[in-house]
């Protein structure tokens, strides 16, 4: 145990992958998403459009790690199963926070966002281009739910793969899409002596001011 403490202290290294000054991002903060999730993808990061999205109800804070599937020019779109515990905190407070984080490139990102649900047909367009049994595996799990046994959810699996048999696969009605809607960006470019790049775009899709903060 103590092993580990020191580790902890002293585990530590130097930012030096790039830098972020205010004249050179765009006034648009999705371009600049657009171009670090490329960028990202390009150096085949592992699970490049990952991001921790955390809710909070009645002052108690949740996060978990979920998916970007899209980005439109106001929002950021995921899909889950409207039964899941973050579906329900979300239900309750649709303000939220978005982390996005690549080690490698030293850079993160930081949103607060407002979130709403996406319009069905788009849940359906995307549900359509998801692998067979990832399909089966929406309508299998009752997300969030107490699980008796893996066994049960495999037997689940196996009376849905009977039940769609030679058809196509219905997107649920409990399952579907959100958008996130920033008001607020915050881009971090890590630097040498954690003297960090941090710009900020406050605003709206119509009007982003920037400006730079503290390290």
């Amino acid at each position: 145990m103590e092993d580990i403490r020191k580790e902890m202290r002293d585990l530590r290294r130097d930012f030096s992958y790039g830098t972020l000054d205010v004249k050179d991002v765009p006034k648009n903060p999705f371009d600049l998403l657009r171009t670090w999730l490329d960028d990202a993808v390009k150096l085949e990061i592992k699970d490049a459009n990952a991001f921790v999205l955390s809710t909070a109800i009645n002052n108690i804070p949740d996060a978990r790690v979920v998916l970007i599937r899209d980005i439109t020019d106001k929002a950021i779109h995921f899909y889950t199963n409207y039964g899941s515990k973050k579906a329900s905190e979300l239900e309750v407070n649709p303000n939220a926070a978005v982390n996005v984080f690549w080690a490698d490139m030293d850079r993160q990102i930081r949103m607060q966002v407002e979130v709403k649900k996406l319009d069905k047909k788009l849940s359906d367009d995307y549900f359509k281009t998801r692998p067979r049994k990832s399909q089966i595996g929406a309508w299998a799990s009752i997300q969030s739910s107490a699980l008796e046994s893996r066994q049960k959810l495999e037997d689940r699996i196996e009376e849905l793969e009977k039940r769609f048999e030679g058809q196509e696969v219905p997107r649920p009605e409990f399952w579907g899409g959100y958008e996130l809607v920033p008001s607020y960006f915050e881009f971090w470019q890590g630097r040498p002596s954690r003297l960090h790049d941090r710009i900020i775009y406050e605003g709206s899709v119509r009007e982003w001011n920037t400006k730079r903060l503290y390290p």
